[in-house]
């Protein structure tokens, strides 16, 4: 096993600020686990792994002694408890998920656990012959970050973000290891769901507005957000035949002061009649088919104002804090309370769905009032409840990627993977990109993945599409009044807006999993999907260098895990070439591409719609055929396959259009524009 331990050092840390350091003795080891243990005249601990060669728990009890009648000085409210682990292999190299600000995670690449980052929630390990993965818990009352340390040595902060605590007893990590990088990240986050009693994403139903191609007022207005501007953009949308089919209004449209809601009603100088009048324009073209709204999940930022409208009509549903702050209370009856009467109002204006945002500010919010883990876990349920109930399930999470997030949602199926995209940040798709991929492997294994809104406008608004096209999530733009670029969008979604969406959140290539993109290899963006034959599937791989310099590549089925043995074709999607699977290529600096792993159907590698990043997802059927083989298309568009064989015959819907195939080496292409389907039928020589 990767991870079996040497050492097991435990210090505990009072409100006084006391300190004392327990030397833990191994008191029991056999092959379900071991046991290590040791006290002091006031504190006793323990601290357990459970589990077998694959995989393993570990788990720590604590008691401090308690008095009867006179003060106790108990556990301090921040990391009152350190874990220093001795493992007895480390590995040749990491990549450690940590969260660089409250809400969000990004990678660091490292070698040794001196370098881990604080606040880390997951690491991806690798011992050379084999991988693993370090899952941090968060428990019913405390989570676990690792935390640099000294050399060797893996040291673990355990943390409630409230203190007094005497006792605890709370599970610390899962550990996996396995053959493959992203199996062992898998294999723990399997681990991990067990452990917490959580559904995984496979678990869940995926909300049907988020089929669709969407937009976000957010980029557009910022919180200038008004009726008038939204129907403006609308009309745009609707002129320019963008397949845009729902709007997200964004932070601006509410009734706030100072940070906090004074009202539950839209904002009366920006939207005069509510929202009643402006969804129901919105929706009579039958182009937009939902109208959601943004918020906190305070309500706002601050909470709700004392006193204010918002508040007399909430107030058994509202607590306030030691800090003063009047907020949702953490308790899931009054938090459904709280978010029904909001979003059955809100419902009955034509709001469909619903953004909440600020979801790791809980510890910010409950710091001396709460256990973090037990608040959130509470909030969460309140909020899905009355989503639920109320908007459908349609719901995105959003700057919630703390563990006691992850782990603490009972049943939604989206969640924010990223920073925001910010248009003027200088290398603002590089760490876009680098969040959402190196987060998907352990994130995407609890929920489907939102990487954000893009610019269709943007210098990178083409790269931000393609990225977007194999993320497996929702897909939404943010251009201005006037800056929509139709032909952007096109590509990732069928005429009517619905997206061709991968199957799962897009994971990097194993062999790009411990590499730093910005300055190592490419990064290569993988998922995979349906392709119309039964029991078989196609692969895709973006690919992105973000080195600065020229980079050879290459690319083959291992990129894309769990994608089956098989003969592949290699697809070049901007090239509109065919090549062999596992051949090598060569990408300019800041250059993209994609790359399409098709399987042969007899003699032929099916590309589908070929003007569709993902087109082999528009093949509803796929046939072989004694000499040739008969698709069903799901629309008309640039039908592409690639074969050797010399094409005798091609019909589209019974009609002969072999004149119309143009050839490029091994790739046949035939444009089609007609309403409906398309039936293929290609014969051989």
């Amino acid at each position: 096993m990767g991870m079996e331990f040497l050492e097991v050092m435990l210090t505990v840390t009072r409100r006084s600020g006391k300190q004392e350091c327990l030397e833990l003795r191994k008191t029991e080891s056999s092959g379900s686990g071991e046991r290590w243990q040791g006290g002091s005249e006031t504190v006793w601990a323990e601290f357990y792994t459970r589990g077998g060669e694959k995989l393993f728990t570990a788990g720590v009890k604590l008691s401090l002694k308690a008095e009867a009648f006179r003060e106790n000085d108990g556990l301090c409210a921040r990391e009152p408890v350190l874990l220093a682990l001795k493992p007895g292999r480390n590995p040749a190299r990491m990549t450690a998920m940590y969260l660089h600000r409250d809400w969000w995670t990004r990678p660091a690449f490292i070698r040794s656990w001196q370098e881990v980052p604080d606040r880390t929630q997951c690491i991806y390990l690798d011992y050379g012959s084999s991988f693993g993965c370090l899952f941090l818990m968060a428990g019913r009352k405390f989570k676990t970050c690792a935390l640099g340390g000294r050399e060797g040595c893996l040291t673990l902060g355990m943390t409630a973000c409230r203190g007094g605590q005497m006792t605890l007893e709370e599970p610390v990590f899962v550990m996996a290891e396995e053959s493959s990088a992203l199996g062992a990240v898998e294999a723990a986050c399997a681990g991990a769901a067990d452990l917490a009693g959580c559904l995984t994403r496979r678990e869940k139903r995926y909300p049907e507005m988020f089929s669709w191609l969407g937009w976000c007022s957010w980029d557009a207005f910022y919180k200038e957000i008004s009726q008038g501007k939204v129907l403006e953009k609308a009309e745009e949308i609707r002129e320019k035949q963008a397949p845009v089919r729902w709007l997200l209004l964004d932070d601006g449209w509410l009734s706030e002061r100072d940070g906090r809601l004074y009202d539950l009603r839209p904002e009366k100088e920006k939207f005069p009649e509510g929202f009643s009048g402006m969804t129901a324009r919105l929706k009579e073209s039958g182009q937009i088919l939902g109208v959601g709204v943004w918020h906190a999940l305070g309500g706002y930022w601050g909470g709700i104002e004392p006193g204010s409208d918002a508040g007399q009509m909430q107030r058994d549903a509202l607590y306030e804090t030691v800090s003063g702050r009047l907020l949702p209370a953490p308790d899931a009856g009054a938090c459904y309370a709280f978010y029904a009467r909001w979003y059955e109002q809100l419902r009955a204006q034509g709001i469909s769905f619903v953004k909440v945002d600020g979801q790791s500010a809980v510890k910010n919010y409950f710091d001396a009032d709460t256990e973090v883990c037990q608040a959130a876990a509470q909030l969460h349920r309140g909020l899905e409840g009355a989503a639920g109930c109320y908007m459908d399930g349609n719901l995105i999470n959003c700057m919630g990627m703390a563990m006691e997030n992850i782990l603490g949602r009972p049943g939604s199926a989206i969640s924010r993977s990223s920073d925001d995209f910010v248009p003027d940040a200088p290398d603002g798709f590089a760490e876009h990109l680098i969040q959402n991929l190196y987060n998907a492997p352990y994130h995407g294994y609890f929920y489907y993945c939102d990487w954000d809104m893009f610019w269709t406008c943007h210098a990178d608004g083409e790269k931000h599409a393609a990225l977007r096209a194999v993320s497996g999530g929702p897909i939404y733009c943010s251009d201005r009044v006037g800056e929509t670029k139709t032909r952007v969008l096109e590509p990732l979604a069928y005429r009517d807006g619905r997206i061709l969406r991968m199957e799962r959140p897009g994971l990097p290539a194993g062999d790009c999993l411990f590499q730093n993109p910005l300055t190592e290899a490419v990064a290569k963006v993988t998922n995979l999907g349906s392709c119309g034959m039964l029991g078989r599937k196609a692969g895709a791989v973006a690919v992105f260098n973000l080195s600065g310099r020229r980079q050879t590549f290459r690319i083959s089925r291992e990129d894309v895990y769990g994608l089956p043995a098989d003969q592949y074709c290699c697809y070049d999607w901007q090239a509109g070439t065919g090549h062999r699977e596992g051949s090598d290529f060569e990408l300019e600096k800041d250059g993209y591409r994609i790359y399409l792993l098709l399987p042969f159907c007899g003699d032929a590698a099916v590309v589908g719609l070929a003007d569709k990043y993902m087109g082999m997802l528009a093949l509803e059927s796929l046939r072989q055929l004694e000499n040739g083989f008969l698709a069903c298309v799901h629309e008309s568009g640039s039908f592409a396959f690639c074969t050797a064989r010399r094409v005798a015959g091609l019909t589209v819907n019974g009609r002969d259009r072999l004149k119309d195939m143009r050839r490029k080496g091994c790739c046949c292409r035939i444009d089609v524009q007609e309403p409906g389907q398309m039936i293929v039928c290609v014969e051989y020589a």
